[in-house]
């Protein structure tokens, strides 16, 4: 049977698999910008590392050079010993020439020889100090190309020395310091250059791989070519990696917060389905009197995976996605089921304080729905309180005639979570309302050094001349039992009374006594 998606389910999985997409291909992009940047890196200090070995080279062959200029003032027979020396103990040079009046005439491999050094070079400048060639052999190795460098002596311009240098020269500089994407060098001058690509003479530019760095040799006419990869397979890899598991991770997060954030309402009236949420009741007690005179109905959910889950959590997002009224209609029905047991628990004429959200408040069948609950529960056994907090906006309009008919089906009406919202006396002024309900926030801090006594001071005196019944939340401790009660609230209601209990905690609970343990 073929799966059909719904409309949400569609739009969370396009969305979810479209972030998975661009999460991939951002963090894919910025795994291989990384790469390429350390491999920029790389390529800079494996260029100027080779750089430096080629100019350190050829300097330490120019100041040998230059020992060897004043041998060009003697004859061949008495400094060619001492030419053939340096020679073998110089690296990569293949032969030294002593050069008098632009004629070769001692050469370190052959001798005496008596031959203008043009003929023998073709190419090299003899005016200049230093000139340089690259040549496809030499007499002694014609199928071997070799660096042909011309120094001038500093005395007399005619007067030199030349030197012939192995062509290996950049090939064993280069070959140990390269790795797989790294594709070789070129050491050129004018048209020609050689490599470690081909044994013979080459153009720069007739060179497949693609060059990433070239700079010319300090203090000659020499320019070092590197080639390599500008991206390879392994940087590709490198990047998908990061690329799938950011993408998948991504889209699995956009789906789960997608699924909570479009699909809430469902989890609700799921919940509500299932009977997942359960009621417990907070006795609340008498001030004068302290007994028990009725209790507040408070609505909790205990989901099967992710264990209770707080009202604090659940009922925002009840409001937000226009279920406060499915979700009361479901409490009252849990209020129904347990009415019979509440009844032996609780006096004749006990407040059931039931929270009501606005948006309840205002729909059309709110009173239908009271009704029917009122319907269900014994008969003039229990006082229907509803709790409204003012935190929440009310049509005014609306509310007035409202309370009106409530009041008149003899439902009372209470204000909760008294002056922590915006406009309680804007609804202590226009409505009739039956009980004030002051918030834990005031009661907290009754034993402590504060301002609250004279702020609660006011609230009381402010109720009583408004004719309403006070009721006290949030009472922690006997002291602020005894001040409360000193100053004539009329119920109180918090932890050190009873907690929160299940119907069945309830039958059960036995009360202490209250005023024993005032007097103590």
């Amino acid at each position: 049977m073929p799966i059909r998606l719904t409309h949400a389910s569609r739009k969370i999985l396009i969305i979810s698999i479209l972030t998975g997409i661009l999460t991939g291909i951002v963090a894919g992009g910025l795994q291989f910008s990384i790469a390429q940047h350390h491999r920029e890196i790389q390529l800079d200090r494996l260029f100027s590392d080779i750089k430096a070995n080629v100019e350190h080279y050829f300097s330490d062959l120019h100041t040998t050079s230059d020992l060897l200029q004043p041998l060009a003032l003697s004859p061949c027979e008495k400094v060619s010993s001492e030419l053939t020396s340096r020679a073998a103990f110089s690296v990569n040079v293949r032969a030294f020439l002593l050069v008098r009046n632009h004629n070769a005439f001692c050469s370190s491999a052959t001798g005496a020889m008596d031959v203008p050094l043009t003929d023998l070079i073709p190419g090299i400048d003899v005016s200049k100090k230093l000139d340089m060639v690259i040549l496809p052999g030499t007499p002694m190795m014609p199928d071997t190309p070799a660096i042909g460098i011309w120094y001038q002596s500093p005395l007399r311009d005619e007067h030199g020395v030349f030197v012939s240098v192995n062509v290996n020269l950049a090939p064993s500089l280069i070959n140990a310091s390269l790795r797989d994407n790294y594709q070789g060098v070129a050491l050129a001058t004018g048209d020609n250059a050689i490599s470690t690509f081909s044994a013979r003479l080459i153009s720069p530019g007739d060179v497949s791989a693609q060059s990433v760095r070239h700079a010319a040799i300090d203090s000659l006419p020499l320019t070092l070519w590197l080639y390599a990869e500008r991206w390879t397979p392994q940087d590709i890899q490198l990047a998908l990696l990061p690329a799938l598991m950011a993408g998948l991770l991504a889209g699995l997060l956009c789906a789960l917060l997608l699924h909570r954030r479009l699909r809430p309402g469902r989890e609700i009236l799921q919940a509500i389905k299932n009977d997942q949420f359960y009621v417990v009741y907070q006795p609340v007690v008498d001030a004068g009197t302290l007994r028990v005179s009725g209790a507040e109905v408070l609505l909790r959910w205990k989901h099967p995976t992710k264990g209770e889950i707080s009202p604090n959590t659940f009922i925002p997002l009840a409001e937000a996605q226009k279920l406060m009224v499915p979700l009361t209609q479901h409490l009252f029905r849990l209020i129904a089921r347990d009415a019979a047991a509440l009844q032996s628990v609780l006096p004749v004429g006990g407040k059931l304080g039931i929270n009501i959200a606005t948006g309840h408040l205002h729909a059309a069948s709110f009173i239908e729905d009271l009704d029917r609950l009122n319907a269900a529960l014994p008969v003039q056994h229990f006082s229907i309180v509803l709790e409204i907090t003012e935190r929440h906006m009310l049509k005014h309009g609306e509310a007035a005639a409202l309370f009106k008919a409530l009041h008149q089906k003899g439902y009372e009406i209470a204000i909760d979570d008294f002056g922590t919202g915006h406009s309680a006396l804007i609804y202590l002024e226009r409505f009739t309302l039956d009980y004030l309900k002051i918030d834990r926030a005031f009661v907290s801090v009754i034993d402590m050094e504060t301002a609250a006594s004279p702020v609660l001071d006011t609230v009381l005196l402010l109720a009583k001349r408004l004719n309403m019944q006070t009721v006290a939340e949030g009472v922690e401790t006997a002291d602020q039992a005894r001040w409360l009660r000193a100053r004539g609230v009329n119920f109180l209601q918090g932890y050190w009374f009873c907690r929160p209990m299940t119907l069945s905690q309830l039958q059960n609970w036995q009360p202490p006594p209250f005023s024993v343990q005032l007097q103590g």
